[in-house]
């Protein structure tokens, strides 16, 4: 069963000094978005993270993993690595 869940972003209102700012919150991606980005099984993605090579992956209210920029910025060192061999 293939579930599509809706990527919003979310914005976070602070009052400072009577005026509102507006803060955004950081992309995270989704497993299926990483897999589908580096053409690589969620087997690996998830081998990576067990190995300890793939670290600081988060998680959502249900365990699900969620990725950030820093973590792509990894993927990609780990996938230069391998193709340079």
């Amino acid at each position: 069963m293939i579930i599509t869940i809706l990527t919003i972003t979310i914005h976070i209102i602070v009052l400072r000094e009577g005026s509102m700012v507006t803060r955004k919150q950081p992309k995270k991606y989704k497993t299926s978005e990483i897999c589908d980005k580096y053409d690589i099984s969620r087997a690996t993605l998830f081998r990576w993270e067990s190995q300890g090579i793939l670290d600081g992956v988060e998680r959502d209210w249900r365990g699900w993993r969620l990725y950030t920029e820093n973590n792509l910025k990894t993927i990609d060192k780990i996938i230069r690595g391998k193709n340079s061999v």
